[in-house]
């Protein structure tokens, strides 16, 4: 039976403590023993089902990590305040000073800064590298190497990670595969493929309400149980404890996140199959010319399509801005950071989401200085947004050339 992440999590009993359909919301910060020894027992890790404060744990974020584990074919999952906090606890669980990390060259501004700048306070070295060059990954290796950090579609690139083939390299060196996999829940289960960490920010597709911000840890029990180790955990003894009450509303999205991947899937192929069709340069997985489509339907689960990602190419950072102001005021959507929104989102990741990657390596990964990335929402209508879209191109003089086409509003 092929995996089915929608299966696991409908197959989750979870109900509250009075038979409540949604499990109980606790908002304690602290828990009482009616045994000193079961207290003791418990900070040294040794009483199970027991709860000791609620940066550690607490019965809300433990429905929420059950069910993300469920989602993921993990055996256990911890959820954090921040996708940040869920990529730099995981990362810094399994590397100490004087390690090497070989990571993706395209990933998230935040990512980039944290492994090129931040790490350097702990001698820790990065290798950027193409992840879709795996012979470039392989030959960054070193005997020092703790690690590969990728994400499953890059962010803005929307490259592809061959997880099976990386999984593969990286139990041949005897390191760990760290994947994110914010731009792909449910198409991709990464750990199903071999991966040994996938991270999310939850704030995204998974919750997809732009109403909260927090991450998430999916992984083996043993390294779920390290990283709140009340003694050398870095989930724990960092803090970046999510809060209950957004943990509950995170558990009740995650129930219909397989119909809005599927609806995303469905809109963002339309319109990238439109922006081919009127001459635009289109990045899309699904569309078959993508470098990583091959890589992404051998990977991927059925039934999720390709994701609600699209990149076009306006050629320069002015033509991007005055075609997203336009859009905006037209109603195609909002000109804002973020993703996996019911409604459309568009930025210019150089001067946005990947700002903190310098000018000369955005060229580098291949990234336009007029890219304009968009998050397509749920739109019932998808054919009204792109006659949106045309008829803003066509008002600025942005179609293509020999590709006029005619729209009515």
């Amino acid at each position: 039976m092929k995996f089915n992440p929608a299966n696991n999590i409908q197959d989750l009993q979870q109900f509250g403590e009075f038979g409540d359909v949604n499990p109980s919301i606790t908002d304690s910060a602290t828990y009482t023993f009616m045994q000193a020894k079961t207290m003791s027992e418990t900070f040294k890790g040794e009483a199970a089902g027991c709860f000791l404060y609620s940066r550690h744990w607490n019965p809300s974020n433990k429905y929420l990590a059950d069910a993300l584990a469920a989602m993921e074919g993990t055996e256990a999952a911890w959820v954090t305040g921040s996708g940040m906090a869920a990529i730099t606890c995981a990362i810094l669980q399994i590397v100490n000073t004087g390690d090497h990390i070989v990571s993706s060259c395209t990933t998230y501004g935040g990512t980039f800064a944290f492994l090129k700048n931040y790490l350097l306070k702990f001698k820790i070295d990065v290798s950027f590298v193409d992840i879709t060059n795996l012979k470039e990954v392989e030959a960054a290796i070193r005997p020092n190497t703790k690690m590969i950090y990728t994400e499953t579609m890059t962010n803005p690139m929307l490259q592809i990670s061959d997880i099976p083939t990386l999984s593969a390299m990286c139990k041949k060196h005897d390191i760990k595969l760290v994947v994110d996999n914010t731009f792909t829940p449910m198409i991709v289960s990464p750990c199903s493929l071999g991966a040994d960490v996938t991270v999310y920010s939850l704030t995204k597709f998974v919750n997809g309400k732009n109403d909260c911000v927090a991450g998430a840890i999916c992984g083996s029990n043993d390294f779920i149980n390290s990283l709140c180790d009340v003694n050398a955990g870095t989930a724990m003894l960092l803090g970046p404890v999510l809060e209950p009450m957004r943990s509950t509303n995170i558990l009740k999205n995650l129930h219909t996140l397989h119909i809005r991947m599927k609806q995303h899937s469905y809109n963002a192929m339309y319109l990238a199959m439109k922006f081919k069709e009127i001459g635009l340069k289109v990045i899309y997985p699904g569309l078959q010319e993508h470098k990583g489509h091959v890589t992404l339907k051998k990977i991927m689960n059925e039934k999720y399509g390709f994701g609600g990602m699209i990149g076009i190419d306006m050629i320069t950072a002015e033509n991007s801005n005055r075609l997203m102001e336009m859009m905006e005021k037209e109603g195609v959507g909002y000109l804002a950071v973020s993703l996996g929104y019911f409604k459309t989102l568009f930025s210019n990741p150089g001067k946005s989401t990947s700002s903190e990657v310098p000018e000369e390596v955005q060229r580098e990964m291949g990234m336009s200085e007029g890219l304009v990335r968009f998050s397509v929402g749920l739109d019932d209508d998808i054919e009204r947004t792109f006659e949106k879209i045309l008829y803003c191109l066509q008002t600025l003089g942005m179609m293509p050339k020999k590709k006029q086409v005619e729209v009515v509003l």
